[in-house]
Formats: C-alpha cells, sequence, structure tokens
C-alpha cells in the first residue's frame, strides 16, 4: 500500500489535486448555493440535474488537470531552478507521458462540457469549452513569460469557472421558458451575483499569480520572461499587489453594506463574516506581503490569498440561507 502511495503521489502532484478539488466545490457552492435559491425566488425549480452538474464539474477539472500538466512540461528548466524538489516532469514522468496525459484530460474535458453545452442548448458554452483549452496552451507556451499577459489569463480562466453555472442555467432558462422569461429578472440576477463571485476570483487571481511571480523571480529571469516583478522590480510589485487587495477589500465592503438586500439581523453576521473572514486576512496578507524578503516568506503570502478565495466561496452560504 505504501508503495502504490509513493507511485500515486507525484501523479496527484502534478495534477493539483487541492486545487482542483477546489474548482469543484465551487462549482457545486455556485449551483446549490446561489443559482438554486435565485430560481427558488422566481418559484422555478431547479433546472440542472445531477448528472449534468457531474459533467460540467469533471469538465472543468479535467481541462484546470490538463492546464496543470502542460504547464509543467513547458516549465521544466524554470523549474529546475526555482523548485528541483518539486520537478515531476522528466524526473518522474517523462514529457512524452506527460503530453499524452495532457491530451487525454482536455480531451475528456472538452467532449464532458460539450455534453453540458448539448444540455443547455448553449452555443456559448460550447464556445468557452473550445477556447479555454487553447488559452491554457498558449499561456503554458508563451503567454506566461510576457508582461501581464500570463497573469491576465489566469485570473480570466478562474472567473470563467463560476460563470459557468451562470451560462448553463441561462441559456436552458432561455430554451425552457423563451418569450416567458421576459416576465422574470431571473437570467439578470443569475449573472448579477454569480458575476459578484467571478469579480472576486478574478482580482484575487490575479493578485496571486503576481506573488508567484515574485517567488518565482530567480528561474523567470533566467529564462528571459518578462514577469512583473523582472520588468517593475520588487517594490513596484509590492504597491501593484496592495492596489488590488485594498480593491477587493473596497469591492467586498461595498457588495456588503450598498448592494446586498440583508436584514438587520443578518447584516451583523454577515459583517462579521466578511470583516474577520475577508477584510482581516487581506490587511494580513498585504502586511506579510511588505514583510516577505524570500521565496518561504511570498509563499505564505500565496497560501493567505488561497484562504481568502476559500472563504470568500463560503461567503455563497451566507447569501444562500439568506435569499
Amino acid at each position: 500500500m505504501k508503495q502504490l502511495a509513493n507511485k500515486i503521489k507525484p501523479y496527484l502532484q502534478l495534477l493539483r489535486v487541492g486545487n482542483l478539488a477546489f474548482l469543484a466545490a465551487l462549482l457545486f457552492v455556485m449551483e446549490k448555493w446561489v443559482a438554486l435559491p435565485l430560481l427558488h425566488i422566481e418559484k422555478l425549480p431547479e433546472q440542472m440535474p445531477w448528472w449534468v452538474l457531474t459533467l460540467l464539474i469533471l469538465s472543468v477539472v479535467s481541462i484546470a488537470a490538463g492546464g496543470y500538466v502542460i504547464n509543467d512540461y513547458f516549465d521544466v528548466k524554470i523549474d529546475r531552478i526555482n523548485r528541483p524538489d518539486d520537478l515531476i516532469v522528466t524526473r518522474i514522468i517523462s514529457r512524452d507521458a506527460a503530453m499524452y496525459l495532457f491530451y487525454a484530460l482536455t480531451a475528456l474535458g472538452v467532449v464532458a462540457g460539450g455534453v453540458v453545452a448539448w444540455w443547455a442548448h448553449s452555443w456559448t458554452l460550447l464556445f468557452t469549452y473550445v477556447v479555454i483549452p487553447g488559452l491554457l496552451w498558449f499561456y503554458s507556451a508563451s503567454y506566461k513569460r510576457m508582461f501581464l499577459v500570463g497573469n491576465l489569463v489566469v485570473a480570466f480562466a478562474s472567473a470563467i469557472v463560476p460563470l459557468l453555472v451562470a451560462i448553463a442555467n441561462a441559456d436552458y432558462l432561455r430554451y425552457q421558458y423563451q418569450d416567458a422569461l421576459a416576465y422574470t429578472p431571473i437570467v439578470g440576477n443569475l449573472y448579477v451575483w454569480i458575476g459578484g463571485f467571478a469579480v472576486f476570483a478574478f482580482l484575487l487571481t490575479w493578485a496571486r499569480e503576481i506573488v508567484k511571480d515574485m517567488e518565482d523571480i530567480e528561474g523567470d529571469r533566467e529564462m528571459e520572461c518578462r514577469t512583473m516583478p523582472i520588468v517593475w522590480g520588487e517594490k513596484t510589485t509590492k504597491i501593484a499587489v496592495t492596489i488590488l487587495l485594498v480593491v477587493i477589500a473596497a469591492l467586498t465592503a461595498y457588495m456588503l453594506f450598498a448592494v446586498l438586500p440583508f436584514p438587520h439581523e443578518w447584516k451583523t453576521l454577515s459583517t462579521r463574516y466578511v470583516l474577520f473572514g475577508l477584510i482581516v486576512p487581506i490587511l494580513c496578507s498585504i502586511i506579510l506581503l511588505w514583510a516577505a524578503n524570500n521565496r518561504t516568506e511570498l509563499h505564505r503570502v500565496q497560501m493567505i490569498i488561497k484562504f481568502i478565495m476559500f472563504m470568500g466561496v463560503l461567503f455563497s452560504f451566507v447569501i444562500a440561507t439568506n435569499l
């Protein structure tokens, strides 16, 4: 059993299983804690059957896993400098095997996504499942070495994940009810509420990717990448990340106090959640960012931003129980 675990461990590391579990949870939460309560407000039943949600999760997880594999395939030289102990491709898995694994995972994801698009009668979903794998390929091959472009591609891909739930539900509703939807705001509400989480994911992922570039600056510089820390320098890059985190905190506070229709008792609970679950960790990440002087300390900042993303997703439960 121990030998089997040792053999499987490199593959789990290559596929970033923790990140994949987060993506699966995010899609499940968007459907059950955001989309479903919004449908119930309009006296509509749940639109997405369990098998469609399963395929939706499978499609995203498979494409993301393929993206991680191809990223490591192209990053062998950089990883030999930045994290030699974590090098999987070439050290444990051959480059050919990694490429075949990428093709298999991406094909599985596109086929599963195609079935979801067929169910929803959605050309938008089908287009997304064609474009995103291509973006991940070009990101790994070249975009990530360009100034700002790589960070924005990853942030965009992260924002698309929750929006897939909104697109699938909205397009299926349009197919099912057609003109009757003119008498209900459900489609607009789906995009507004889930879109809020997408914006949150975009900004936090962007900030985290910049911190990762600061962490990997040694190998990136060796490979002549033009990441923000290399082009702008460490101090200016820290200012940029700080601005992003402050914007996230400000938008979160605005949504809580000016947009969300919570009664007084929920406002108190929500304020505490946002304050201690989001605002305080954001402030801590800013303080630790400016104090960071090495890869270990920068990695700690990156993990705090991951925690903020997790807490932001869980805030959907507060919304669900109040809608």
